[in-house]
């Protein structure tokens, strides 16, 4: 995914993270197939895209408690 497609992307922080800047990954929904992820610290750095497959198994890991 390129840096322009990117460049449109709506980003949302994590809903744990209260509101604060501490700590925090921003994902941008509305790409098919994948899963833009960012440092919500430093948003001029590269996001990190991952399949949708893989963001939906770290998600469940992280709310089951496995990871």
């Amino acid at each position: 995914m390129s840096k322009a497609e990117l460049s449109a992307a709506t980003w949302r922080k994590s809903s744990y993270s209260n509101g604060g800047d501490a700590n925090c990954v921003e994902v941008a929904d509305g790409f098919v197939g994948v899963m833009p992820v960012r440092d919500s610290k430093d948003t001029a750095k590269p996001a990190i895209v991952h399949s949708a497959a893989a963001w939906q198994a770290f998600v469940t890991g992280v709310a089951s408690g496995a990871l």
